[in-house]
Order: structure tokens, then sequence, then C-alpha cells
């Protein structure tokens, strides 16, 4: 079924919704924030809310009942914590609905609907999984409140992939450079804000500390001035992911900052890439995140070649019970 499709039959049998949840593990979380971010900051009546998997099997919000949509997701689908939260909430009455690559997998069977994505064929097909809940989140919220620039949405879903591709085709030699450049790097900040605040924690905390075994650290840009900007001298590595569109001064600020001590900046700025070119302004900010993670695997797959460390090692993961 379709995006379009699932949201018409939740409707049907589900007139009222109150509540969305958003329910996931490490990248697959992250990959659920644009359009909880979204969601959170169109809606005027649906409560909105993000949990890792665990926390939501530990700790159930109250709200989870009949009135809830819940959006679970895993790539393979095999997620053990992911599909017992997507159980959780089906036992709770709420409705969910699955994101994987998968068909048929543990997560798809534990939901009401579910959306198979795209993976290996390029990079833009990378991007699918993020980029398809946010089309839910925008069906979802047009469906039971209605939204402005629902149009514009549409006609940006329909150049985003096709843009990913151009960003990437062009970011081969910055990518090689950042990893030449970074391959020794003791530790590596990561920074953004807006819909992208979360590619930062999904670079840092797997992309590099878990695909590379580099220590890694992010935080929002927002909050670079209330604590972690003490930690900024020269020389020091930082990465900046420069959203185009209304958060994009707290982006600047930053950079500044960085430049004015002499850190050692990479900046990906989404500005380069000219999103809001061929993207409207309105809605332009939730279609930062897939743009710039698609060219930031670019960046991780260079760092993996330069340091003879292949993306898919681990020392634990797959390895250990745990």
């Amino acid at each position: 079924m379709t995006v379009k499709e699932i949201v018409s039959a939740v409707k049907k049998n589900r007139s009222e919704i109150k509540s969305v949840y958003f329910v996931g593990c490490g990248a697959s979380m992250s990959e659920l924030f644009p359009g909880k971010y979204f969601l959170e900051a169109n809606a005027k009546k649906l409560r909105v809310s993000i949990y890792t998997a665990n926390e939501f099997i530990y700790s159930t919000p109250a709200a989870v009942d009949e009135s809830a949509i819940v959006i679970t997701c895993s790539l393979s689908g095999t997620t053990p914590e992911t599909v017992a939260a997507s159980k959780k909430a089906m036992d709770s009455g709420a409705c969910v609905i699955s994101v994987t690559h998968i068909d048929g997998s543990p997560l798809a069977v534990a939901s009401h609907y579910q959306i198979i994505h795209g993976f290996e064929k390029n990079y833009a097909a990378k991007m699918e999984k993020m980029t398809l809940v946010l089309a839910l989140a925008a069906e979802i919220l047009n469906t039971y409140e209605g939204y402005k620039y629902y149009d514009d949405m549409e006609a940006g879903f329909g150049k985003i992939y096709d843009l990913i591709e151009t960003a990437v085709s062009s970011s081969l030699p910055a990518a090689r450079e950042f990893a030449e450049k970074y391959q020794d790097i003791p530790l590596l900040y990561v920074m953004s804000s807006g819909a992208t605040q979360m590619v930062s924690y999904s670079f840092s905390s797997f992309l590099l500390m878990e695909m590379q075994w580099i220590p890694a650290s992010s935080f929002h840009d927002g909050e670079f001035f209330h604590g972690p900007f003490e930690l900024v001298d020269r020389d020091v590595p930082y990465l900046l992911l420069m959203n185009d569109g209304p958060t994009r001064p707290m982006d600047s600020r930053a950079l500044t900052f960085l430049k004015r001590f002499d850190a050692k900046v990479t900046v990906l700025d989404a500005k380069d890439f000219g999103l809001s070119s061929h993207i409207s302004a309105s809605v332009a900010e939730y279609f930062n995140p897939m743009l710039i993670s698609g060219v930031l695997r670019v960046y991780a797959e260079q760092l993996a070649l330069v340091r003879n460390h292949p993306l898919t090692k681990r020392r634990y993961m797959w390895k250990l019970e745990y």
C-alpha cells in the first residue's frame, strides 16, 4: 500500500486520532525524527512523541490506545526491541504502521499496515525510509487537521530523490579530502539544528562510533553556547551540517564562533546543493535531513576506504549476546 492508501484506510477505521508516536532504535529512530519534527511543528491538535523502542516497552505512554497511531521502524524488520514495541502498541489498541525494507519480516507482521522501502539501488534509495516517514507524517496531518503547504510537500517528494543523486555525484572530491584529513582523528564533534539535528547524532553514533570505531559526540547548534563551546580551540575538529531554512541562523552563529578560534571545521551546507532552489521555501527545511544524509553516506564510505575499515565491520554487534 502507498502512504496515501494507508492513511486513508486508517481514517476510515479511526475517525479521531489524538496521538502519533514514532518508535525505533539507533539509526532507524534517527530516521524517524524528520517526520516527528514536521508533525510537531505543524500539528495544532495532534500530540507527537518519539521513543527509543525499549523505553516505549518499559515506560509505555498512557495515551497509547485506540486514538493513537504508532509508527515503528527497522531496516531489517528484525530489531528485537522494535518488534516487541510494535506488538505492545498493537496490544494497547493503537493503529501500528511499520516501516521496513523487508516485506514479511517480524516487524511487518507485527503491524496493521506496512511501508516497504528500498535501500540497495542508489544513495537516494538509502534515504527512502526517512523520506517515506516524512510523507506519512504529512499525510496524517493533512488528513486529520489539514495542511496549507501540502501541495508544496508533494512537489518536494517528487524532486528530492533526484536532488540527492545530483548532490552525491558532486561530493566525492570533498568526501575524499575529508577522509584523508580525518582518518586518524581522535575525536570528532558533529553539529546541526532543526530537522537535521538527529542526522548529526546518527552520523556520530553509528557511522563513526559503530561503523568506524571513531570516538564522536554530537549536539544541537542551539545548545552549543550553553556548554559545548568551552571545548573550542585551535585545530579541534568539527563537522557542521548547515540547514537551508529557518534554523540556519543557529548554524551560522556556531560557524562564526568556530572560525573565530581557528577550529578545524568541515561544513556540509544544504544551500550548496540547491535545496531551496528546487523545493519550495515553505517546506524546504523538512528535506534538509535527506539531502545531507545522502551526502554524508559518501563521506562515511570514503572514510572507510581510506582507513581500510569496512562499514560492515563490528566488534560486538551480531557477534555476541547482549
